[in-house]
C-alpha cells in the first residue's frame, strides 16, 4: 500500500535523525525535533505502519527505530529537494579542479575532493577510451627503424606505442606518414577506426605500404584492441568511521571488492546520461556491498559522457547532500574537459 503524506514525513525525519545522530529515533524524539503537528501517540502508530510495511526495523532492546534499506529506498525515491550545495562548496570545487595540469591530475583531485566534501570512499573512472575520439596523432621519430607513436584522445587521454619498423624510414617519409594518419583519423570515434586503418594501408603510395601496414597494426592496438579501464580511488579510511562494521563485523569483505576493478567499474561505470543512480544496501549485485550504498553518475565535456564517478559509504548516508555533491563534481569536470 502507498504512505500518505504523513507517515512519509515520519519517516523522512526517522531518515535524517538517524543518520545526523546515528542512534535509533524513538517517537518522543521526533515530536520534538520535527515540527509534525501530530501527538506522541499518533507519530507511535505511524511508526508502529512503517515498521509493519519494512521501512523501519526495532534493532535489537532498543525502543528506538532505524531505517530498513526499504525505507532509505523510499526516502531516496521521494527526495523532493536535494540539499543545494553552498557557495563555500560550490567555489571549493571549481578552485581544486580550476589548478588541474592533464587528465591525470583531473582524475586524482576529482576523486580526493569527492572523499573529502562525502567523507565516504570516492571512485573515478578514467574517460573511457571506448567513448573517446582521436584528438591527434604523432610520430616522434627515436631512430630510423622506430617511432613513437602517441595517441591524444578528445578527453584528454594520451596512449603511447613504441613502433619498430621493417627498415629504415627518412624523416620525410615520416612527415607524410604523420599527415597521411591524421587527415583520415583526426576527429574520429575510436570505436569507428578500424575501417579507416585499413584504408590507410590500402590508400597509402606504393613506396610507405610496408611502412603503413606495420604503422596499422600498432595503431589498431592502441585504438581499439586496448580499451583497459582505469580506476582512481580515495578514501578507503574514511570506511572505518562510516559505520559500515554494524553489519559485517568486518572491514574485509568490502576492502576486498574495493580491489575489484571490474566491481568498481560495474558499480559506477555504467550510468546513464545527467541521472544519479543510488544503490541501497541489498540492491547491490555484489555479496561484499550488501552493508553499502553507492550514489553514482556519468560525466563527460557537454552531453556526451565518457565516465562514471561516485561515492561508496554506509546505507545510512547523507543522500540528499551526498548526491548533490556527486552531481556537483560531475559538472565541473564535464566543464573542464570541454576547456581542453
Amino acid at each position: 500500500m502507498g504512505l500518505d503524506d504523513r507517515k512519509l514525513a515520519v519517516l523522512r525525519a526517522i531518515v535524517e535523525d538517524y543518520v545526523s545522530t546515528q542512534e535509533p529515533v524513538g517517537s518522543k524524539a521526533l515530536v520534538e525535533r520535527h515540527q509534525l503537528g501530530v501527538s506522541p501517540a499518533t507519530v507511535r502508530n505511524d511508526m508502529a505502519v512503517l515498521e509493519e510495511e519494512g521501512y523501519i526495523r526495532q534493532p535489537h532492546t532498543s525502543a528506538g527505530r532505524v531505517p530498513t534499506d526499504r525505507g532509505y529506498r523510499l526516502f531516496v525515491d521521494r527526495l523532493s529537494r536535494v540539499k543545494p550545495l553552498s557557495p563555500a562548496e560550490r567555489r571549493a570545487i571549481e578552485r581544486f579542479l580550476v589548478g588541474a595540469v592533464d587528465l591525470d591530475d583531473v582524475v586524482h583531485r576529482t576523486v580526493r575532493l569527492l572523499a573529502q566534501l562525502t567523507r565516504q570512499v570516492a571512485v573515478v573512472q578514467y574517460p573511457s577510451l571506448a567513448r573517446s575520439s582521436v584528438r591527434h596523432l604523432e610520430l616522434v621519430p627515436i631512430s630510423t627503424t622506430r617511432l613513437m607513436l602517441v595517441m591524444i584522445a578528445d578527453t584528454g587521454r594520451v596512449e603511447q606505442r613504441l613502433v619498430e619498423l621493417p627498415g629504415p624510414v627518412p624523416a620525410d617519409d615520416v612527415t607524410d606518414l604523420r599527415r597521411l594518419v591524421n587527415e583520415k583519423l583526426a576527429g574520429a570515434r575510436l570505436s569507428d577506426t578500424p575501417p579507416l586503418v585499413q584504408a590507410l594501408v590500402d590508400e597509402a603510395p606504393a613506396e610507405l605500404r610496408p611502412t603503413m601496414a606495420t604503422l596499422a597494426s600498432v595503431l589498431l592496438e592502441t585504438l581499439v584492441e586496448r580499451h583497459e579501464e582505469r580506476i582512481a580511488l580515495a578514501g578507503t579510511a574514511n570506511l572505518t568511521r562510516g559505520g559500515l562494521l554494524d553489519f559485517q563485523g568486518s572491514l574485509r569483505p568490502i576492502l576486498e571488492a574495493l580491489e575489484e576493478e571490474v566491481v568498481l567499474l560495474k558499480l559506477i561505470g555504467e550510468t546513464e546520461p545527467s541521472t544519479t543512480r543510488v544503490l541501497i544496501g541489498d540492491e547491490n549485485e555484489f555479496d561484499n556491498l550488501r552493508a553499502a550504498s553507492v550514489v553514482s553518475t556519468g560525466y563527460g565535456p557537454g552531453a556526451t559522457i565518457v565516465g562514471g564517478l561516485g561515492v561508496l559509504g554506509p546505507t545510512r548516508m547523507d543522500y540528499p547532500g551526498t548526491i548533490a555533491t556527486v552531481r556537483a563534481v560531475a559538472r565541473y569536470v564535464g566543464e573542464l574537459l570541454a576547456q581542453n
